[in-house]
């Protein structure tokens, strides 16, 4: 299925007899892209659902100050980035040392993929879990959703310059990690 173009979503959304129906078709046309998004920071579908949720309804409710100098995606990934932050803050994730929390987290990928057959898949998502936080950020919005660098910088309200070191020394990780398999 072809989803419309941005362009044709916002002028449905500008106007209040199709606001709605625009809105709808925002929803449709990056509901999945937003939750795997989700779901690679938070880990756990329920929570990934709840974050998912969250996003949507910040988007419909401030899609008036959506500026169109960006990418509407990449004002929806940083929505969904703030409140996966908003999670952690709730739950002290952000403020427990990553540390403690990693294996946790690890459990829950683990828990949470009932097919054995995907070993060197949970090992991959295991390599990214061990990164740091904003190293984690980067490689999944560059590896998993092909973002560029400068719409990454958007999104996490960093350089590009640190965008790409962030994705350097990510990457670098990952493929240590997993040559110790």
């Amino acid at each position: 299925m072809q989803h419309p173009k941005d362009e044709y979503i916002l002028s449905l959304i500008g106007d209040e007899k199709t606001k709605e129906r625009g809105l709808s078709l925002l929803i449709d046309k990056y509901k999945e892209r937003i939750y795997w998004h989700i779901r690679r920071l938070v880990v756990s579908h329920e929570d990934a659902q709840d974050v998912m949720q969250e996003t949507f309804f910040n988007a419909c409710r401030y899609i008036d100050r959506f500026e169109s100098e960006s990418r509407l995606y990449t004002w929806l990934y940083r929505i969904a980035t703030n409140e996966c932050i908003r999670v952690f803050r709730k739950n002290k994730i952000i403020f427990t040392p990553y540390d403690s929390i990693k294996g946790e987290l690890i459990n829950k990928l683990y828990y949470e993929t009932a097919d054995e057959s995907d070993k060197i898949l949970l090992k991959f998502q295991e390599a990214i879990l061990h990164l740091p936080k904003k190293q984690r950020l980067v490689f999944n919005l560059r590896y998993y959703d092909e973002m560029s660098y400068e719409d990454i910088s958007k999104v996490l309200n960093i350089s590009t310059s640190s965008s790409k070191t962030n994705y350097h020394y990510a990457s670098e990780k990952v493929k240590n990690y997993m040559l110790k398999l």
